[in-house]
């Protein structure tokens, strides 16, 4: 792994991803949340990083932009203040508004390269709270999560997005994919994908053999990005419901009319949202 320069800053804490697809009659309340963005956050205790995100069509990886899905991605100093982040009136807004809602709390495993000139270290013991002892229960291993960003240099962008379709319809695809969502800052040059998988055999096999090992050659040896970030975590609790890649993936599918009943799917705790 490249070492971090030391004039960059390095955060670490306890991570939490929200995924939404919001009602028909609410896009628009959604739209505002983005258009916010982190500065609807910047009170919240403990928040040491926040982005708001929009979605490709379907919460996929296309151009085409979405009306209804979003992604908040946030780091806390201590997974107690996590957890306050997720019961709080900012998620529950969210939550009831929305068609599928997905949320989890995440260590850091490892990580490299940067965001907005920051590093990610690996998540201490000591920020983990009640989660630390489950966290390295060797018996009970918890699935695992990737997040990869990256600024994409404008000059790049179309040879970008040539590579990017094959590598994003096989992690839809893979065998141990159990959540997969694109997000993005921006169109077309500030992307983010977020995966979830089983183990990590399977993340490894989809990240290191064919169409997204080639879009990764691609992109170091023609210089894509002007700053990426690649982050491996593993999940401590979740809670919601989120469509499979393949549907997620599937171009047509139609926004939902109103939510399903989705119950709590605990790891070893529960993050109430």
């Amino acid at each position: 792994m490249t070492e971090t320069p030391p004039d960059v800053i390095t955060l670490s804490g306890v991570v939490v991803v929200v995924l939404v697809n919001y009602l028909r009659e609410h896009q628009a309340w959604g739209w505002m949340r983005m258009v916010q963005g982190p500065s609807a956050l910047k009170d919240t205790p403990g928040l040491c990083f926040a982005k708001v995100m929009g979605s490709g069509h379907g919460g996929g990886f296309g151009l085409r932009p979405s009306a209804s899905h979003q992604g908040l991605i946030a780091m806390f100093d201590h997974a107690d203040q996590a957890s306050a982040f997720l019961a709080g009136a900012h998620v529950k807004a969210m939550r009831e508004r929305a068609g599928d809602f997905w949320s989890g709390m995440l260590e850091v495993l490892s990580a490299r390269g940067q965001w907005d000139a920051q590093a990610w270290g690996a998540t201490p013991a000591t920020q983990l709270g009640s989660f630390a002892r489950a966290a390295n229960d060797e018996a009970a291993p918890r699935p695992l999560a990737a997040l990869t960003r990256a600024s994409i240099r404008p000059a790049k962008a179309m040879a970008f997005w040539r590579n990017a379709p094959a590598a994003q319809a096989a992690m839809q695809s893979a065998q141990g994919c159990t959540l997969a969502m694109g997000l993005g800052e921006a169109p077309l040059v500030r992307q983010c994908t977020f995966s979830l998988w089983k183990d990590t055999p399977s993340m490894l096999a989809y990240a290191h053999q064919g169409a997204h090992q080639a879009a990764i050659e691609a992109a170091y040896r023609h210089g894509y990005f002007s700053e990426s970030l690649f982050v491996r975590m593993r999940l401590l609790a979740h809670h919601g419901h989120w469509p499979a890649p393949s549907l997620i993936s599937a171009a047509e599918a139609p926004e939902p009319a109103e939510p399903p009943p989705p119950p709590a799917t605990p790891t070893e705790h529960t993050a109430h949202g």
